[in-house]
């Protein structure tokens, strides 16, 4: 099974996370940063983790916000989909890995299938566009490499177990 996937990064945090993910996929995985490589290669991967920061005040990353229009007239369907988010829970607390949850409103309206989502337990933060509807889960993995360093590691290697199971249900 291949699986893309699919980031940018500015500061190097994400780009860390995408590395971290493909080391325990291993050969299966195939690294692309957006900002070099557009968003075309998409389309090769019916499995696919997709990688996304969030600046500011709720913002997208700027190689995200570069490629968004195509984003949004890129076909998803029969693509499971799993997302990593990075966000800020002390400094910007009030929107929490928010790109994570506009990529995800992207990716179902296109007919994405998004898989793995993550607890919120063990978070603090004020508000998040990343929530599920009842507010018990993220819609992907969400990290915060300035406050929780610490717990990312662990954190990937649950997350990817859950994303390996949906990945191979068929």
């Amino acid at each position: 099974m291949d699986i893309g996937i699919f980031y940018a990064s500015t500061t190097g945090n994400t780009e860390d996370v995408a590395n971290l993910i493909a080391e325990h996929l291993g050969d299966s995985a195939h690294l692309h940063d957006i900002a070099h490589e557009g968003i075309s290669a998409l389309e090769g991967y019916r499995y696919l983790i997709l990688g996304i920061p969030t600046w500011d005040f709720g913002e997208l990353q700027e190689d995200w916000a570069e490629h968004w229009e195509a984003l949004q007239a890129t076909s998803f369907a029969g693509k499971r989909i799993a997302l990593f988010g990075l966000g800020d829970q002390i400094g910007y607390g009030e929107w929490f890995v928010d790109a994570m949850g506009l990529l995800a409103e992207v990716l179902l309206a296109q007919g994405g299938e998004l898989v793995a989502p993550w607890s919120v337990e063990g978070y603090s933060f004020e508000a998040s566009k990343a929530l599920n509807a009842d507010g018990t889960h993220f819609v992907g993995l969400a990290l915060d490499e300035d406050g929780q360093h610490a717990e990312t590691a662990e954190r990937v290697s649950v997350w990817l177990d859950e994303v390996c199971k949906a990945f191979e249900k068929i």
